[in-house]
């Protein structure tokens, strides 16, 4: 059976979930470990990814994202190589590192952030790397001690989160940390990382109920959430899918998105591929951005090598584009400049 593609959007939230190969360690000490960080720290800045919770493990590793422009695909494409690479020069290795694909999980945010980021936070303690919750709180390798610490690591949302908890910082570090502590007594949560029925109604007791009533639930094993969420994050999928192959169908690539940003603000094709500061340029130069990444799916990497721009700020122009592009009311695919 072909594996489904990954579901992304801009500003989704990912938990994701990368395993070592054939269970093998991807960690051998300190070093893999900080080398590890200074990888993520780098690429999330860099992209515009929110980070809201992680944790290192021997063998596997989970992340809370949110995307910014850029596709968790890219930034774990990234994220992923890079790491290997040092990774098997340092331990004089070579082959894959990881387990086949990583486990990637669009999450329904305001049901599911707090329940994922303690999930998270709580596998070093669950997976017998500290022993308590005071050295749970010291564990250098997971983003809940800085969340207790207040050191933010800038990559980190920290006041994102205890903002959920209380507006005083105090406060909140409290009942975060109550939050925390009540979640150990649940065990391990097959309704956040199990099969996607189970996932996209909420948990076990909610399918038994929903099967013992006959009811149905849309469901997919790539979202966590509700049935409405997964119904509604298919079709946005699915249009997605479609624009991409209705610009392909009709001829319309790059060249054309060019050609569309010069019309519209009248320069010439040579005016938007060449870097510069006048407004009308940073204008079309935005437009091409927003329709190349978001309605042609390239990937802001290779929009920035035909642009002369760093990805991270193809995914600001991304930003402007969008906003320019619902202020002029136009359309990629119009056909009217």
């Amino acid at each position: 059976m072909p594996r489904q593609a990954r579901i992304d959007a801009p500003g989704a939230l990912h938990h994701i979930i990368c395993r070592g190969i054939e269970g093998r360690k991807i960690f051998h000490d300190d070093c893999d470990r900080d080398d590890f960080v200074t990888r993520l720290s780098l690429i999330l800045t860099d992209t515009s990814t929110r980070c809201y919770a992680w944790a290192l493990l021997s063998n596997h590793l989970h992340l809370l994202l949110q995307t910014g422009t850029t596709s968790v695909a890219t930034v774990m494409r990234r994220l992923l190589t890079g790491y290997a690479v040092s990774f098997n020069y340092r331990h004089h290795r070579s082959g894959h590192l990881f387990q086949n694909r990583y486990k990637s999980i669009l999450c329904e945010e305001e049901q599911y952030l707090l329940e994922l980021l303690r999930y998270i936070h709580l596998n070093p303690l669950r997976a017998g790397i500290v022993l308590s919750m005071d050295e749970l709180a010291k564990y250098p390798y997971s983003g809940h001690r800085t969340l207790l610490s207040g050191n933010s690591q800038g990559w980190q949302e920290t006041g994102a989160v205890l903002e959920r908890f209380s507006e005083q910082r105090r406060t909140a570090v409290r009942q975060y940390l109550s939050f925390i502590a009540d979640g150990y007594s649940q065990g391990k949560r097959p309704d956040l990382t199990g099969g996607g029925l189970v996932r996209s109604a909420g948990g076990w007791e909610q399918v038994k109920s929903m099967r013992q009533s006959g009811a149905m639930s849309k469901s997919d094993e790539r979202i966590l959430g509700g049935s409405d969420f997964v119904s509604a994050i298919l079709a946005q999928a699915d249009e997605v899918v479609n624009k991409k192959n209705d610009y392909q169908r009709l001829g319309i690539d790059f060249d054309a998105a060019v050609q569309k940003a010069a019309e519209t603000l009248s320069l010439l094709k040579s005016d938007v591929i060449t870097a510069g500061k006048h407004p009308q340029r940073v204008k079309a130069r935005s437009l091409v951005c927003y329709w190349a990444v978001r309605e042609m799916g390239l990937s802001a990497t290779s929009v920035g090598e035909r642009l002369n721009l760093t990805q991270s700020a193809v995914s600001r122009a991304v930003v402007r584009g969008e906003a320019l592009a619902a202020e002029l009311g136009i359309v990629l695919g119009d056909g009217n400049a």
